[in-house]
């Protein structure tokens, strides 16, 4: 006979608020220092899936309970499922994941409040942009249990320079909040008091921008990251005339040249 779930086990695994346009999903198994489980990953895919269908959303925050904001994978959970197709499972799901936030139409920020390793570090650097708190501390610290953090090195590779990216890799060590803004890992970095007011300040510009103009470059941008550059030049000048001749960029033009606001 199964023992009952304790109060913590019943709540969801990621919390939703949607306000203003804005949507806060928080990691909630801050016990588990919010592991990305397979139930935590398959509740995160399933609120980024129904995010990116909702036109009133217009910017996705992934945020944390607790003192964490993500340790990476639950190495328990995965000790406990010694199958290579177990894992291969798990590191899918998490990469389908990670994925599926860089191909939101809407801009997605992640609001740092606590350490991020491995998994978690890797979640950082998938979303567009980053907010942390000047206390934080970013690892991709597997290899100090033998397990060399190969799917993070994707993201954190093509957010930091290699060698810098390479030696976190090859000695687990960990950088300061500062360093990571440095590195290009995070955006911005301030008190921790201060990061929903900085997160706003990040917000609101972004509320302003016609959401289909944003969703069109944020496609663009990653796409053209991965060609040679006569491939993405060529992406990025058909990008550019068809956004040119939408509607919401010659209004945008017109009120330019006009010295009025738009109205989109």
């Amino acid at each position: 006979m199964n023992a009952p779930q304790t109060p913590a086990q019943l709540e969801p695994h990621v919390l939703r608020q949607l306000d203003g346009g804005v949507l806060r999903l928080t990691l909630n198994r801050p016990a588990q220092f919010n592991a990305l489980s397979l139930e935590m990953l398959a509740a995160l895919q399933a609120e980024v899936d129904a995010a990116g269908a909702d036109a009133s959303v217009r910017v996705v925050v992934i945020a944390a309970a607790g003192k964490a904001f993500c340790a990476g994978h639950d190495l328990k959970q995965m000790r406990a499922h010694p199958d290579v197709a177990w894992y291969q499972r798990l590191f899918d799901d998490c990469s389908k994941l990670m994925l599926a936030v860089q191909r939101l139409p809407q801009p997605v920020i992640a609001r740092v409040q606590g350490i991020a390793t491995a998994a978690g570090c890797q979640l950082v650097s998938m979303c567009d942009l980053a907010v942390a708190a000047d206390s934080v501390r970013f690892g991709v610290n597997g290899i100090d249990v033998g397990l060399f953090c190969s799917t993070p090195s994707v993201g954190l590779a093509r957010n930091i320079g290699r060698k810098q990216a390479f030696e976190m890799l090859v000695t687990g060590e960990f950088i300061d909040a500062e360093t990571a803004r440095a590195r290009g890992l995070v955006n911005r970095v301030v008190p921790a008091a201060e990061l929903d007011a900085e997160l706003a300040r990040l917000v609101q510009p972004i509320l302003a921008k016609p959401a289909k103009v944003l969703a069109m470059g944020k496609q663009l941008f990653y796409r053209q990251l991965e060609m040679g550059i006569d491939a993405a030049y060529q992406l990025a000048g058909q990008t550019m005339a068809c956004n040119m001749i939408d509607p919401l960029a010659q209004e945008g033009v017109d009120a330019f040249a006009g010295k009025r606001p738009p109205r989109w």
